[in-house]
């Protein structure tokens, strides 16, 4: 049984990129025969293929569709109306070109501490799209830069869910999680980031796509200022909702009707409503933009929107397909029968659910049930502990590829195929969960 799992997700894996990269099938198409082809091998039965398809399909996409919806029309209408290149000739203008790559990194490296990675890349990533037409340079200079910030902080720093689960699974103290995230974090956001885009660069020229019609010109733009508001209104919704939901804040001092209005109005649901509403009014009928150009708009934004929805419910799909036949549970079992260092167990467990199964989160979760019973009676110090959370979250960040939702999130709206998309998406998040190993190592033989 051992070996038919692993055959089915070795083949599955290698039908996929064999019928995507070789075939050239459409990717969608593809992940679906691929999802049908690994449950027949692993011997699922008829109707459990199907439902697990159904499940998979539609648990990516209650979150996903919404959120890439909102965001596609958010995006159109801050690309019409001028505000993405006012923004972007902002950031020129303050951090000069060659240091534009610089402030995506840090933007997304201090954005993604309280919003969702998801959230965060599709408010943010209309800017990159300026500031590659703006300067001429490939959009991968800008759009690499930001992801990494993104997602470091996504797995490393609370009070990201994944960071803040698994340190509470492990006992370990989450000041000290904090302090090592950022210890981990700024060498691999530097060198995935800025570093490996000037790079990359040099053998990938990506022309940054448009969501809509032309932008209008410089002299009818709108204000940063009013652009930098509009964008900050989610975050700072967002930002204020998890603060109200981490251990730093007792929600209980505050009236239900307080607590209830930051819980909805926090959401990203409801925060990327509102920033829409918001650029709606601000930037279209308060600057005279018709009614009838307002719906083209959002109608050219959605366009490109149903590709990137149906793609990714596919990668999620597939995604549990693979958790369903039971594989990657059966590695790590076999797994913790061994004994290595518990830094070094965390990240291979957390880095094979990851290739299994696809989602980091999960990975981080997972991983850090099977690894807590090795801590249990050991002698390990608080900061050895904090350690591992980081270890894990390194492995959970590794290898994305076609079964991560993120995978095809960010090819889409980058505008890369998927051999474009592994050379730089997945290899930008294997550096950062090799640089996160190698520092979380290194500092638990230094501490």
């Amino acid at each position: 049984m051992e070996i038919q799992l692993l055959l089915a997700v070795g083949l599955g894996i290698a039908l996929l990129l064999f019928l995507i990269l070789k075939l050239k099938i459409q990717a969608f198409l593809a992940l679906l025969i691929v999802c049908i082809f690994v449950g027949i091998l692993a011997g699922m039965p008829a109707g459990d293929i199907m439902e697990t398809m159904k499940e998979g399909m539609g648990s990516t996409l209650g979150f996903v569709a919404t959120v890439v919806g909102l965001g596609a029309l958010f995006g159109g209408i801050l690309e019409q109306s001028g505000g993405a290149k006012a923004l972007a000739s902002f950031i020129l203008k303050k951090t000069g070109e060659k240091n534009a790559p610089w402030a995506m990194m840090i933007t997304g490296f201090i954005v993604a501490i309280p919003v969702f990675f998801d959230v965060a890349f599709i408010i943010l990533v209309p800017i990159t799209y300026a500031l590659s037409k703006k300067t001429g340079k490939s959009l991968i200079l800008y759009a690499i830069p930001l992801l990494a910030g993104l997602a470091i902080t996504h797995c490393f720093i609370p009070p990201t869910p994944g960071p803040i689960a698994v340190a509470d699974i492990l006992g370990a103290d989450l000041g000290l999680v904090i302090l090592f995230g950022f210890a981990a974090g700024i060498p691999a956001a530097i060198l995935s980031g800025p570093l490996f885009a000037r790079l990359l660069t040099k053998s990938l020229y990506v022309a940054p796509k448009s969501f809509t019609e032309d932008s209008a010109p410089e002299d009818q733009m709108p204000s940063a200022k009013m652009i930098t508001a509009i964008i900050f209104v989610p975050i700072f919704l967002i930002v204020l909702n998890t603060l109200m939901a981490s251990p730093l804040v007792d929600a209980s001092e505050f009236p239900n009707w307080i607590n209830y209005m930051v819980d909805l109005l926090g959401h990203p649901f409801t925060a990327l409503i509102i920033a829409n509403l918001l650029a709606w009014y601000f930037l279209g009928v308060k600057r005279g933009v018709t009614k009838d150009k307002l719906l083209k708009i959002a109608a050219k934004s959605f366009e490109s929107a149903g590709i990137i929805i149906l793609l990714t419910g596919a990668g999620g799909a597939f995604k549990q397909i693979l958790i369903n036949t039971g594989a990657g549970e059966m590695i790590v079992n076999n797994l913790n029968e061994s004994f290595i260092n518990p830094l070094l167990f965390g990240f291979i467990v957390a880095a094979l659910i990851r290739v299994l199964q696809g989602s980091s989160t999960v990975a981080m979760i997972t991983a850090a049930g099977i690894t807590a019973p090795l801590l249990e009676g050991a002698n390990y110090a608080e900061s050895q502990i904090s350690l591992i959370v980081i270890a894990v979250a390194s492995g959970a960040l590794i290898l994305s590829h076609v079964n991560d939702s993120g995978f095809w999130l960010v090819g889409q709206y980058i505008g890369l195929n998927e051999k474009q998309t592994f050379k730089s998406w997945t290899v930008m998040t294997t550096i950062i969960s090799l640089v996160g190993l190698g520092v979380s190592s290194l500092l638990w033989y230094l501490l």
